[in-house]
């Protein structure tokens, strides 16, 4: 008679440990904390409207903090997020008034171009081999260039001109800059747009094998490709991510306002970084969740509003946005430790 020995890879975790390994578990301690501070020194803070429009500021950031994420989950960066909404807007608007189309062509063609530019990102990365801060500082600059150059040369200033009576309007503001009425309380729509794409990542990320290619190429990139994962197609896929979150926050910006300041979006990029470390993403890549940048953008916007509805002064804001993202990124890197050391 043989006896069963205890196989050390089938043994149960613990969900104190299992909690532990959570990237995300600093953040939402963080925001359980950020929550209570402003629910105390806010009066209006935990009204309903209030509450409203702490997601909807939340989720402004999230859209982007999400692709963001997996991108730096997968070991890179991306410089040109933020200009790369303000592109993605621009697109939609002006081909839609230049060609006097339904604005839902515009829309169409704005999908395509910003997908082409995270394309671009991406191969560049691969081809060159050079860093993504350098492939991508360099497209922030080609885009904040093209943005103000060709909104001046077609439009002769550096906003867009308004489409809101154009075929088409109507409706594409009711995907993307709607306002749902639930009681009596008003909430955005990008905020579905948010919890939306926070679900679709997290499926990739923990369910699919695309996600067990972000996990290793973040990792070790050379150790990735060995056993046959396809790098460079994975890095590529990441930045198109980014542009699909861009083109979704820029066609919420267009609709929104009906014109586009060619201007805007500039240094929003650090924003999206920041909201995904604070979240648990590790700089160095292979350590991260999607759920986890949520939860890091619902902290920025509970601060940014949270400092309104408390009446200070709102030029303390980015002193307050440095702080939280060296505490964050500190407690991270405990639990991370703390987890390392219980398994």
């Amino acid at each position: 008679m043989t006896t069963l020995t205890s196989d050390e890879r089938l043994l149960r975790v613990s969900p104190l440990r299992r909690l532990l390994g959570r990237p995300e578990l600093g953040s939402v301690v963080g925001a359980l904390a950020v929550f209570v501070f402003f629910a105390f020194a806010a009066d209006s803070f935990l009204r309903a409207g209030s509450l409203s429009t702490v997601l909807y500021a939340s989720s402004t950031i999230g859209i982007m903090a999400v692709p963001v994420a997996l991108l730096m989950i997968g070991g890179e960066f991306d410089l040109s997020a933020g200009v790369m909404v303000t592109s993605s807007a621009l697109v939609s608007s002006m081909f839609s008034y230049q060609m006097t189309a339904n604005v839902w062509v515009g829309v169409g063609v704005s999908l395509l171009v910003t997908l082409a530019i995270g394309a671009f990102n991406g191969f560049m990365l691969t081809r060159t081999k050079l860093p993504s801060f350098i492939i991508t500082l360099g497209t922030f600059l080609m885009l904040t260039g093209m943005n103000l150059g060709f909104t001046k040369l077609i439009d002769g200033t550096v906003s867009t001109k308004t489409i809101a009576d154009m075929e088409g309007f109507p409706t594409a503001r009711d995907v993307f800059a709607s306002t749902l009425t639930i009681g009596d309380v008003n909430f955005k729509i990008t905020i579905l747009w948010w919890f939306a794409l926070v679900a679709v990542a997290s499926w990739i990320l923990l369910r699919t094998r695309a996600g067990n290619w972000i996990f290793a190429v973040g990792g070790n990139q050379d150790a990735a490709r060995a056993v046959g994962v396809p790098v460079d197609k994975t890095k590529i896929g990441l930045y198109m991510g980014v542009a699909f979150g861009a083109w979704i926050s820029g066609q919420h910006l267009l609709f929104s306002y009906d014109v586009v300041q060619s201007g805007e979006g500039v240094g929003n990029e650090l924003i999206y970084i920041i909201a995904a470390v604070i979240g648990g993403c590790l700089i160095t890549g292979g350590y991260g969740s999607a759920a986890g940048s949520a939860v890091g953008a619902l902290i920025f916007g509970m601060t940014s509003k949270g400092i309104v509805f408390a009446e200070w002064n709102p030029d303390w804001f980015k002193f307050s946005l440095g702080a939280m993202l060296l505490l964050a990124t500190l407690l991270n890197a405990w639990v991370r430790k703390r987890a390392e050391a219980t398994t």
